[in-house]
């Protein structure tokens, strides 16, 4: 029999990857090397070095441009919507989604200046800019780039969904968009194409789907700064294409109260530094090499697993 050559590798197949581009030297420094621990395709121990060397050396970068920008940030250029863009938008605001979403606080939508946008979130994955600018192409129509901004509702990935035993649930999806909703009592007209073995009295749902996605930004009322709430892909596909400005959602906040109400927790947690440190992170950061470290990341899908329970018992009227 003959010996297998026990120095030869043993093919396995590749895992998927993609690239994620972090931001640098602002958010926690645990939370990026926990990122990477989880996540990154290359071993986290022979690259932890150099992650904690990049780290520091950008938030350098930042204590400079704190003296050099400061108030870059401030009053941001914001103008009336295109007349091209007034029916979409009015089409928007009587949509439910809308609505629903911007019910706590007065909102306007007009066309704001997106590089100089204040940033919440770390991180995008490139592949996706990548998608997005390959759809909407360098030079949209106004009508093309409001739609592209405030999507039509549709779903936007493949969802799958599996029985995981009878009383649970499991959606997966690639998005990391994918949530799940509430819990909602329906009518019995309410129901297309269902059969029932007898007279349904009401119907208990359990919502799994995607926000919104409407392009939307929290501004202080004070110093006239957008801190971007949803729409991260978007916005560094539209600058990557060349475009400076494009609609978007904006919901004034005139205390810290209302600020609970519509921002993100990490903003609300801290608002002071979003709306009053002298050079936040910026939209346009995520161009800057000094800055930005693209990194190659596990492919993961989100799971969202649902279940229920029902209890029949007699209590005396």
């Amino acid at each position: 029999m003959q010996n297998l050559n026990t120095s030869t590798a043993i093919a396995t197949p590749e895992r998927p990857t993609h690239e994620e581009l972090w931001l640098l030297g602002q958010a926690p420094l645990q939370k990026y090397l926990d990122f990477a621990d989880d996540l990154c395709a290359e071993s986290p121990e022979a690259i932890r070095p150099a992650l904690i060397r990049e780290w520091g050396a950008a938030n350098l970068y930042y204590e400079e441009l704190a003296r050099t920008e400061a108030g870059v940030a401030d009053h941001l250029d914001c103008a009336a919507l295109p007349a091209a863009m007034m029916p979409l938008a009015a089409q928007v605001c009587a949509s439910s989604q809308y609505r629903r979403t911007f019910n706590s606080l007065p909102t306007r939508i007009a066309m704001v200046e997106l590089g100089r946008m204040v940033v919440c979130q770390n991180h995008v994955t490139r592949s996706f800019v990548d998608e997005l600018k390959a759809q909407l192409g360098p030079h949209p129509d106004p009508q093309a780039l409001f739609r592209f901004c405030f999507p039509p509702d549709e779903v936007r990935a493949p969802v799958h969904i599996r029985e995981a035993g009878s009383k649970r649930f499991v959606f997966r999806s690639e998005s990391t968009d994918f949530r799940f909703h509430e819990p909602v009592l329906l009518r019995p007209d309410q129901l297309n194409d269902y059969r029932a073995s007898g007279t349904v009295a009401g119907v208990v749902g359990l919502v799994v789907g995607y926000s919104a996605n409407i392009l939307n930004a929290v501004c202080d009322d004070d110093s006239g700064r957008l801190v971007l709430n949803n729409g991260y892909h978007r916005t560094c596909a539209l600058l990557e294409l060349g475009i400076t400005h494009a609609p978007c959602v904006i919901q004034t906040v005139s205390s810290r109260d209302e600020l609970d109400l519509v921002a993100k927790s990490i903003v609300a947690t801290d608002p002071g530094y979003f709306f009053n440190a002298p050079r936040p992170p910026l939209m346009r950061d995520f161009a800057d090499p000094r800055i930005r470290k693209v990194l190659r990341i596990k492919k993961i899908s989100r799971m969202i697993e649902v279940s229920y329970d029902v209890r029949d018992y007699f209590i005396e009227e």
